[in-house]
């Protein structure tokens, strides 16, 4: 069971468990970052992200809404236009993210794509969004679906986020919002509860142990191969 000759031992030991325990754990609340797909007037997806803030404020987080009105297309301006500028601040901010789209023809909205379009894979050889925790929601006109909260967690997988078990989707959201926007008492609003309690949990958890969580064997050993080859560089 040891023969890994393709294995460089050096660079791949078992989990430590004192590792997994952080030597100094973080006191400032768990910062959240919220996205909506929608610039309707009344839009749904907004009412349920302006919810979502108000029990993760509940719960001891730090909410933070992104407005997604004058944000550019992908590639349609420099990163430094300034919605571009704000997004991009959020999301480093952030430790954990929740994204809410409709869904529109069985999918996420393009408003909610843009957005995590805007929002860079990698920076150099930093990886912004990794180890951040991540909670899908959706809303429906109509039966329950769940074709955009499955989109959202590719691509929370894509940008190597850690994204919760539990999720929310609102069927026949406009029979789900009074008239001022809060939402109505209902099974649906307890599950949004359940994935904003869950999503503080899991960002508390994982927060202070990131780096190391997401220390990967592969990218060790690149680091290693192109330390050895400048030395050897240098010695020619």
């Amino acid at each position: 069971m040891n023969d890994l000759p393709n294995l460089d031992p050096a660079l791949l030991a078992p989990p430590d468990l004192d590792r997994l325990e952080p030597a100094t754990r973080a006191t400032h609340k768990p910062r959240i970052l919220l996205l909506y797909g929608s610039l309707r007037e009344r839009s749904f997806s907004r009412f349920l992200t302006c919810e979502a803030a108000r029990l993760l404020e509940y719960l001891g987080a730090e909410a933070r809404i992104f407005d997604p009105r004058d944000l550019p297309l992908p590639d349609g301006a420099p990163v430094d236009q300034p919605k571009v500028a704000e997004l991009r601040e959020l999301s480093a901010w952030s430790e954990g993210q929740v994204w809410t789209s409709p869904e529109r023809h069985g999918a996420m909205t393009g408003i909610m794509k843009a957005q995590i379009d805007w929002i860079p894979l990698t920076i150099g050889a930093v990886r912004p969004t990794q180890g951040k925790t991540l909670a899908v929601m959706q809303v429906s006109g109509g039966s329950q679906s769940f074709n955009a909260v499955n989109q959202l967690r590719v691509l929370g997988r894509w940008m190597r986020m850690v994204t919760i078990p539990n999720q929310s989707s609102v069927a026949k959201a406009y029979e789900q919002f009074d008239e001022a926007g809060r939402m109505k008492p209902s099974s649906y609003y307890e599950r949004v509860v359940d994935v904003m309690e869950e999503l503080v949990k899991f960002t508390l958890l994982t927060r202070d142990r990131s780096d190391y969580l997401t220390s990967r064997y592969s990218e060790r050993k690149e680091s290693a191969d192109k330390l050895a080859a400048r030395v050897s560089l240098k010695n020619i």
